[in-house]
């Protein structure tokens, strides 16, 4: 970090105190951005402030000034990890932990950019030259993303640009390129305006090109707005009753056997005599293991019997020696299908390196006592000939799963979700707007049920139709549209992101590898 203390700034670098600043406030604007302040615009600021505070600089001071935009990004936005320990007084480590390591990687990722910045200059003066940072940027933005939505421990694909944007005029552009191509447009965009400002500052700058520095954004920005979502293609409706029973499902939560599982029964009551096809619970929403508890199995039974219709429901689910997050679909017969969840949360739903982390900090590790395994299975169930694709919590922020499912032929979304470990945070409201985005990007409706709340039916353009608030019991009774056909996202979701991943990659290694030569001449 020393490199830029007691150094001019060198093409066209902020002051160090001065770049420290912006990346600070850059941080808090896109924290602000999502919910549940939801500024969206302020997602724009946020970049725009943190390549402003990298334009210029050295590897020292783009470490410095990415890992505070990180810090105060990630710091304040996923404060409610803090919670999920309840009153313990360590409480607060998996939090600065998983925040801390998101600015490291924050900071990591900013060292790039700066590289691409400044490669980009020593390449030549023009105008299109100096525009082509810009692509490059938002690419290296969208690789750091991607890397850190997958890595370590399958990754934390919380915080994303285009998660932002759900509730705004450029969600439609999702459907066509999925969240990380909407992630790259947003920073391509503010780039292309950063580019633009800087040429016109230039004396150099040439009349005609004045033009074009100034209508590559406005141009973008345009398209932006106006494109419509894919088109999919109602295929009828489903009669979904959705139960959040507001019981104590926290982890920690102190509860007598079967309490969750009652507060579920007694809050589904109105899907009694409803006519639904449908009904559908929560996370966690039955406290046993309706496989090898007799009790369970035999309230599932009855609540299946007095609402006329098949029951998905969610458990902990023991095979062996091995214990699945496990949704099923159960009916008059007992279970009928089920799908078990692909991502389970590290540190919350299982410990990797259990050994390592007891080392370190041991009355931590010891109160997690799950043991989750991931799932293999599809995600999608049939429900009497419909295909209803799954996702249970932490689930809905990979990609691939979502895409999965569509491809298996899923014709609506329904998410499990446990919000009660988080209960009266933010935890919940970002979740629910990558719910909505999902939505989009599929174009499906989606039903995101929750423990504690809040519960949502939501339609294939991402407005929300229904909802109970948070910690209140109650169930949604709704006619769900149902679509067949794939989105683009869906059909080529996988080959952009690793278009986006490899050729940002592999274009800072080629302006490095012609700045080395040209060095060496």
């Amino acid at each position: 970090m020393s490199a830029d203390v007691g150094r001019p700034p060198s093409g066209g670098a902020l002051p160090l105190w001065l770049a420290s600043l912006l990346a600070v406030l850059g941080g808090l604007a896109l924290d602000a951005a999502f919910p549940s302040w939801g500024v969206w615009p302020l997602a724009f600021v946020g970049v725009g402030l943190s390549l402003l505070s990298l334009i210029g600089r050295r590897a020292g001071g783009a470490l410095l000034v990415g890992a505070l935009f990180g810090a105060a990004f990630y710091f304040p936005h996923i404060d409610w990890a803090s919670r999920f320990l309840g009153d313990d007084p360590l409480r607060w480590v998996p939090w600065v932990a998983l925040a801390g390591v998101e600015t490291l990687f924050t900071g990591l990722g900013a060292i790039l950019i700066t590289l691409a910045y400044r490669w980009v200059r020593r390449a030549g003066a023009g105008a299109l030259v100096r525009l082509a940072a810009a692509p490059l940027v938002a690419g290296l933005w969208t690789a750091r993303e991607l890397v850190m939505g997958s890595w370590p421990y399958t990754g934390f694909p919380w915080g994303r640009i285009g998660m932002a944007f759900a509730s705004s005029p450029l969600a439609p552009v999702a459907s066509w390129t999925g969240v990380a191509g909407l992630t790259f447009l947003v920073v391509l965009l503010v780039a292309l305006a950063i580019e633009g400002a800087r040429l016109l500052r230039a004396p150099r700058a040439l009349a005609s090109r004045r033009g074009l520095v100034l209508v590559a954004p406005a141009l973008l920005l345009a398209v932006l707005v106006v494109v419509p979502a894919f088109p999919t293609a109602p295929a009828g409706t489903i009669r979904v009753a959705a139960v959040q029973g507001d019981g104590p499902a926290a982890y920690l939560d102190r509860r007598e056997a079967y309490d969750v599982l009652d507060a579920q029964i007694a809050a589904s009551e109105p899907a009694i005599g409803a006519d639904v096809d449908l009904v559908l619970w929560p996370e966690g929403g039955v406290d046993a293991d309706p496989l090898a508890d007799r009790r369970a199995a035999a309230a599932l039974d009855a609540a299946v019997g007095a609402f006329d219709a098949p029951l998905l429901m969610n458990a902990a689910v023991q095979n062996g020696e091995l214990v699945f997050n496990t949704s099923m679909l159960w009916t008059e017969e007992g279970p009928a299908g089920r799908h078990s969840k692909r991502y389970p949360v590290p540190f919350g739903e299982y410990v990797p390196q259990r050994d390592l982390y007891e080392r370190i900090v041991p009355s931590l590790v010891g109160m997690i006592q799950r043991e989750y395994e991931p799932g293999r299975d599809a995600p999608v169930i049939d429900v009497d000939g419909t295909g209803v694709g799954l996702a249970i919590c932490f689930d809905v922020l990979f990609d691939d799963l979502l895409q999965e499912g569509i491809r298996e032929g899923a014709q609506v979304l329904m998410f499990q979700t446990n919000n009660a470990d988080f209960r009266g945070t933010d935890e919940n409201l970002q979740q629910l707007a990558f719910a909505r985005m999902r939505a989009v990007e599929t174009g499906r409706s989606v039903v995101n049920v929750s423990t504690v709340g809040t519960s949502q039916v939501i339609g294939p353009d991402g407005a929300t139709l229904q909802q109970i608030p948070a910690d209140e019991p109650g169930a949604l009774i709704a006619d769900v549209e149902l679509r067949d056909g794939e989105t683009p996202a869906v059909a080529i979701g996988g080959g952009i992101r690793v278009l986006l991943l490899l050729a940002p990659i592999a274009g800072l290694v080629a302006l490095g590898a012609r700045h080395a030569r040209r060095r060496a001449r």
